[in-house]
């Protein structure tokens, strides 16, 4: 079987390209022909999707015309698509191929890609796509204040809308992801949960021991709003009150909030150690120095792979239980979690104390975030990938008419 992945970057830029880095080569070891096609080319010094795999053909398309030149060229029997950045593109490709899309993010589904309201407070958003998305934008906050770039985002989220019932398969991380392409026009039989798997660690041979306290809060990702990094001071001032011992809170990452966050911090009093960006083997050590990882994102993360992460060297973490964490975060078992649909820092703040009052159930936790860690395996996400491109390529069986 022949199998082109579209995707928009060569270079490691974030985690669709962490994955793609890490699943390519299994592609090829199965026994896939495996080809790359992609809309910018490499970055001189900066890791690349193909450094596992190097001697895979791979073409660079600018454009939709370019896209299926490189297609034609390959002549694959399924195309495993990641979205790319001018939905034209992926028209051309679902027109002449069996195509299998990845939703990583709310393509075709929102706006803004953060399916959440941030005016006059936080809240999630579950409405379909639709005209009343373009009035909501600026008036709710969705994005930002430039009509321009709204109806741009909405002509192309529109468009891509239209493709979500056109793919053979969609494969989503989480079954709120699920939810979502199927109320936004996919064929709910052809859509499938294929979780993500932590491409860099795997969980630790043996069971987390006991151990003390450490009052360290670790946070990971970067400094936006989306993410919840100011809520997470109140968090952490109302949780310390509350277990009456200073919680230190770890910051690792960077981002616009990063002054206002800075500021506010200083204003409150709380402990802070600002990291920044760290390498991978930095981000361990402070997970396991750590007592829980927070997840504060007042938006619907799609899968948050950052908990896998944590949970392989079994820390818990305690989150908002917005979009796709519900899938991994079970309340009392690998963490604590507050409702998630109007997230409020006092709610959270709440579970961080249910997770560290008391050293039997934070132990528990521990456990139980390693033992959920290891469910999220590469083998297992390979075995669903495999079987779903396998079947994207079989004759579409028509119902016959009487």
């Amino acid at each position: 079987m022949r199998v082109l992945v579209a995707t928009v970057q060569r270079a490691i830029i974030g985690g669709v390209e962490t994955y793609l880095r890490a699943v390519l080569p299994q592609l090829r070891d199965s026994g896939l022909e495996v080809g790359l096609v992609t809309a910018f080319p490499p970055i001189p010094g900066k890791p690349d999707i193909l450094d596992g795999c190097p001697e895979l053909p791979a073409w660079v398309a600018e454009s939709p015309a370019d896209v299926v030149i490189a297609a034609k060229t390959f002549q694959p029997d399924v195309v495993y698509s990641h979205s790319l950045p001018d939905p034209r593109g992926d028209a051309a490709l679902v027109e002449r191929f069996p195509t299998v899309l990845y939703a990583h993010a709310y393509y075709g589904s929102c706006v803004s890609g953060t399916k959440c309201f941030a005016s006059p407070e936080w809240k999630t958003c579950s409405r379909r796509l639709g005209p009343a998305c373009l009035a909501l934008y600026g008036f709710r906050r969705c994005g930002g204040l430039n009509p321009v770039t709204a109806l741009r985002l909405y002509s192309e989220n529109r468009q891509r809308q239209k493709l979500l019932p056109r793919y053979r398969s969609i494969l989503v991380a989480s079954r709120h992801m699920a939810s979502e392409v199927i109320r936004n026009g996919a064929r709910e039989n052809r859509v499938a949960v294929a979780p993500l798997f932590p491409p860099e660690v795997q969980p630790d041979s043996e069971e987390p021991r006991p151990r003390p306290w450490t009052n360290r809060v670790l946070f990971v990702g970067r400094m936006t709003a989306h993410k919840g990094c100011l809520e997470l001071i109140t968090v952490i001032q109302r949780a310390s009150s509350v277990l009456e011992r200073q919680l230190t809170l770890v910051m690792v990452g960077d981002g616009p909030d990063r002054p206002a966050f800075e500021a506010e911090a200083r204003k409150q009093g709380i402990r802070v150690e600002l990291l920044g960006w760290c390498e991978h083997d930095q981000v361990l050590d402070e997970m396991r120095a750590a007592d829980v990882l927070a997840v504060p994102s007042v938006w619907p993360e799609p899968f948050g792979l950052v908990g896998i992460e944590a949970g392989c060297v079994g820390l818990p973490a305690v989150a908002f239980s917005t979009g796709g964490i519900a899938d991994w975060l079970i309340p009392g078992v690998s963490g604590e979690s507050a409702p998630g649909v109007q997230p409020q820092a006092n709610e959270m703040a709440d579970a961080l104390v249910r997770a560290l009052r008391e050293n039997a159930h934070h132990q528990q936790l521990r456990v139980g975030a390693w033992e959920m860690a290891k469910q999220f395996t590469a083998e297992n996400h390979l075995e669903g990938l495999t079987g779903v491109l396998n079947k994207a390529c079989q004759p579409l069986r028509i119902p016959a008419t009487r």
